[in-house]
């Protein structure tokens, strides 16, 4: 399973669990709060009643005819009252109140709703416990089987003399507030559905950010590898950038690209010395064999041949070693040092004149053409890779024919008239210590010169292509700029 995805489960598990918590208690305290709060204001409304119907119940009124009593014709007026209040987006057009008065026994003396006047109401909680000179609360319903049909009765003591005369009882049934209830359900549900909905958008936001930045450090880890420059002991084309990433990753990531460099550095040295161990065998064993047969009495034609293979051998090792150093030197560097504009013209042509001597000697000619554009280049690097595109034309063209400098822009084009290379090895031209065979089948080339090339076009921003002619081969540089 994907980081990514475990993190959005554990999220959502965690933020599920705790939303289904905190929303059932909310829905559960809210049907508790309201009638509490109900009751609370039934308290003082059974009070207040209490001590308005004292003075008829002292009197005797309420106990010889309830009816005619003042209390009962306030009471009776208050039902009859045309009301249209609008709370908080409801309408009550309706008073819902019921009021009746028990005598210290328990007998209905006044009900506002005239159905149990001389009633035993005694056995009732909230007379019986009143009475008692304790709280009396009761809730009942009016259907049994419907839980919507409860009614709530608070009491309260009616004083005579200091002493319980009666009690006042005030109900008032639940639904009257059933809508207030649902509402607040309704809006604590919905806003626990956008509560979560938020939550979820939040997780989903810190899970993406959390797996950009692990797949960031991930890419960087795996381009930190470079299995095929490790193998050829080469150093990336260009600096790999530290991916910023904030608090312990970015930590991770500045500790990765620690070791990287260690990584880097041991593995470049190590492919740099197996390559170089290996270009070193065979002129090593060369001058080795040639120098054993030197002790030997040889003819002197054998003895000058032998002596020539020594000198030839040991300038491949002086060429070796001076296009490592150059590589070396241009492998540590990150970019270019040009300043003032360059001619392109003028390095080739310096390029030429370097090559002159050695196409001479095997009576080839070097052709420039073109003006080319001026930029700014490092005209030193710019001669020493067209230089040594020159060298390798030299060494594969067949003596007597002419390698071509052909200059378009910021582009530069050797052309000589050799062999070709075979297409396989088209992809693989400027890996470090490849070559191909020589026209005659030697291998004495040392890979190194088109490595060269290939490192100065990178800090230059540049490229290189090559392409088979037939007859030929054609190396473009393009500087780009």
């Amino acid at each position: 399973m994907r980081l990514g995805i475990r993190l959005l489960f554990a999220f959502f598990l965690i933020n599920g669990i705790a939303a289904f918590f905190v929303l059932r208690v909310f829905m559960a305290e809210i049907k508790p709060s309201v009638r509490e709060v109900m009751e609370d204001m039934m308290v003082d409304t059974a009070n207040l009643l209490a001590e308005v119907a004292s003075d008829d119940l002292a009197s005797g009124q309420l106990a010889r005819d309830a009816s005619q009593s003042r209390f009962a014709q306030r009471v009776r007026h208050y039902a009859t009252r045309p009301i249209d209040a609008g709370i908080w987006g409801f309408s009550k057009q309706s008073l819902d109140f019921r009021v009746y008065v028990t005598d210290h026994s328990g007998r209905v003396l006044f009900d506002s709703e005239n159905h149990a006047v001389g009633a035993d109401y005694s056995q009732w909680r909230d007379v019986a416990r009143t009475l008692r000179g304790e709280y009396g609360a009761r809730s009942t319903r009016d259907v049994e089987s419907d839980d919507t049909s409860g009614v709530m009765h608070v009491a309260a003591p009616i004083y005579v003399d200091e002493r319980i005369a009666g009690v006042l009882t005030v109900a008032k049934p639940t639904r009257t507030v059933q809508r207030f209830i649902d509402r607040a359900e309704r809006k604590v549900f919905m806003g626990g559905l956008l509560l979560l909905a938020l939550s979820a958008a939040v997780g989903v936001g810190v899970t993406l950010w959390m797996v950009w930045n692990v797949r960031r450090l991930r890419d960087y880890a795996l381009s930190v590898q470079g299995p095929a420059d490790s193998e050829q002991g080469t150093l990336p084309a260009q600096p790999l950038a530290v991916p910023e990433v904030p608090g312990e990753l970015g930590d991770l990531a500045r500790a990765m690209d620690r070791m990287r460099a260690r990584l880097q550095g041991r593995d470049y040295i190590e492919g740099y010395v197996r390559a170089l161990t290996h270009e070193l065998k065979s002129p090593v064993a060369a001058i080795r064999g040639a120098g054993e047969l030197l002790q030997d009495e040889l003819p002197a034609a054998d003895r000058a041949a032998f002596a020539t293979q020594v000198v030839q051998q040991s300038e491949r090792l002086q060429r070796l070693i001076d296009r490592l150093l150059e590589l070396s030197k241009l492998e540590q560097r990150q970019h270019a040092e040009g300043r003032a504009p360059v001619a392109l013209h003028d390095c080739a042509a310096a390029a030429i004149v370097h090559t002159q001597g050695r196409a001479a000697q095997r009576g080839m000619a070097l052709v420039l053409s073109g003006r080319g554009h001026s930029g700014p280049w490092e005209a030193e690097l710019i001669t020493l890779a067209i230089g040594n595109l020159l060298d390798n034309a030299i060494d594969f063209a067949p003596p007597g024919s002419t390698v071509r400098v052909e200059l378009d822009g910021t582009t530069v084009a050797v052309q000589d008239e050799g062999p070709g290379v075979p297409d396989y090895a088209l992809p693989r031209l400027g890996e470090r210590f490849f070559t191909t065979a020589r026209p005659g089948g030697e291998r004495s080339g040392s890979g190194l010169g088109l490595a060269i090339v290939q490192r100065v076009m990178v800090l230059h921003g540049g490229h290189m292509q090559v392409h088979n002619t037939a007859p030929g081969l054609r190396v473009t540089l393009d500087l780009g700029r």
